[in-house]
């Protein structure tokens, strides 16, 4: 019987950095074969990403990154515009702050699929509700803190 072990921990940053170079790399393998040879582009977006920072992750912890990369991870902290910056990044989609205080949330339109891979990541302490409209397609989902 093997014995399930939990997902590697990343800061939010990393978890951007991740997403960012994930999307610039085929695979990956690819990805991690970039990070462990030093093969990392200039990032032009609006973040100005450090994908160094991720060589110097790979270095430290050479069997989380990895299994971040490969199994997943989960962010140790996230914030509210952390959230709406993930779902830019990790899933191309362009999400929606609710700033008004008691009323901070996320939203964004999303399949199923995308909704949970968003779960798979986020720290403790976050809701989403909502769902597919019913074409099962896309629906609005709303991220949100569990206590205010």
């Amino acid at each position: 019987m093997t014995i399930p072990t939990s997902k590697v921990k990343l800061s939010q940053w990393d978890a951007l950095l991740l997403e960012s170079l994930r999307a610039l790399s085929g695979s990956d393998e690819e990805l991690l074969r970039r990070v462990s040879e030093g093969d990392l582009p200039a990032d032009e977006s609006k973040y100005e990403f450090d994908y160094g920072q991720l060589s110097v992750l790979a270095e430290e912890q050479p069997e989380g990154f990895r299994r971040a990369v490969l199994e997943g991870y989960q962010i140790k902290y996230n914030t509210i515009r952390g959230i709406r910056s993930w779902i830019e990044v990790a899933l191309g989609i362009e999400a929606k702050l609710e700033l008004e205080e008691g009323q901070e949330a996320v939203e964004a339109e999303l399949t199923e699929a995308e909704c949970e891979r968003l779960e798979d990541v986020l720290s403790y302490g976050w809701a989403v509700t909502g769902g597919p409209a019913g074409d099962g397609s896309t629906g609005t989902y709303r991220i949100e803190p569990i206590q205010r």
